[in-house]
């Protein structure tokens, strides 16, 4: 059986969660995996047999997107041009984690494939989602389109919504408290990240910086370039974290029972649909700049961190992909 796993390059959560999933698909047959998108840190520990700049948003450094930068970068004459090139009819099943190529390849030569994303989640009327017209809405409801879908979010809002898929590494650390604050928020400047947290007496932060290639300390607070094993190492041994709105990394602060403070991207509709949940769910989130130094001093002083356990099903989750989507039954059943 021949597989081609279509990931989403920008961010690390996409490629995080296919470190897990591609060892299992592997039992079932030959994978050949398909990236997009230049804005991921982590490797996906896997030969890559498709590259492509495909179409990803650009974070910039004042909180939200660099639509500009985002824009300049997209090359539709080349994204066209692989999309028609990509030989997806080759492949028994086509699985795509919010990946634009290779969607469109699938949508232009009338394969059948399965969408398995977290934006998936957002197909669904029962997910939370903010009140009004986003274009980020319409962009994320046509971006990749599939055939049939699986879903992840923090709770099981639909049938085909899983919790997360987290990652063997995090489900094995020994989480203690040694007192600092990690932070990773990439869509902020490390000064402007430097300059609130000065302003919480006795306090200790780890922040983890797309923005910075050098070690150095600073009022507070020690900037670390983006790694991988000390980021893991950092919010295993801390007593909170702060991050941005996305899915993957205030899903693993859940589960390792570490305080969470959520800043959603501006203009990301993902990101604010997820503070949405997370708020719903108790986290507390920084909608509004004005409010962040107000918001973080409240959210130290804070005790109680909220725990979600999430129990791991991918094995499951992969295996019923098979049995329903796979071999011969692959094209019968969508």
């Amino acid at each position: 059986m021949k597989i081609l796993y279509a990931i989403q390059g920008t961010g690390n959560g996409h490629v995080t969660r296919a470190r897990e999933i591609i060892p299992y698909l592997k039992k079932y047959g030959e994978v050949d995996i398909l990236i997009s998108g230049t804005q991921a840190e982590v490797d996906v520990d896997a030969e890559v047999k498709y590259r492509f700049d495909g179409f990803g948003f650009v974070f910039g450094n004042k909180g939200g997107v660099d639509f500009r930068e985002t824009w300049k970068r997209f090359n539709l004459k080349q994204f066209l041009k692989d999309v028609k090139n990509l030989p997806v009819r080759e492949y028994d099943l086509v699985i795509n984690d919010f990946e634009p190529v290779g969607a469109w390849s699938c949508k232009l030569y009338r394969k059948k494939s399965l969408g398995m994303s977290h934006q998936s989640a957002y197909l669904s009327a029962k997910t939370p989602k903010i009140n009004g017209f986003h274009w980020g809405k319409v962009i994320m409801d046509h971006y990749a389109p599939a055939t049939d879908y699986i879903g992840f979010h923090f709770e099981r809002y639909d049938d085909y919504i899983h919790t997360p898929v987290i990652r063997t590494e995090i489900r094995n650390l020994k989480p203690q408290n040694l007192g600092h604050y990690t932070v990773y928020l990439p869509a902020y400047s490390d000064e402007f990240i430097l300059d609130k947290v000065k302003e919480v007496p006795g306090s200790n932060w780890q922040i983890f910086s797309k923005h910075s290639k050098h070690h150095y300390r600073k009022h507070n607070a020690e900037v670390f370039p983006i790694n991988n094993d000390l980021f893991q190492e950092s919010l295993a041994s801390c007593e909170g974290l702060l991050t941005g709105g996305g899915f993957e990394g205030p899903a693993e602060a859940l589960h390792l029972a570490k305080k969470l403070l959520v800043v959603p991207m501006y203009h990301q509709y993902e990101q604010q649909c997820n503070a949405l949940a997370l708020e719903k769910l108790g986290i507390p989130v920084i909608w509004k700049e004005n409010t962040f130094l107000e918001k973080l001093k409240n959210w130290v002083a804070s005790i109680e961190p909220i725990k979600i356990s999430f129990p791991d099903e991918t094995e499951y989750i992969i295996r019923n992909i098979i049995e329903k989507y796979g071999y011969e039954s692959f094209n019968k059943k969508l």
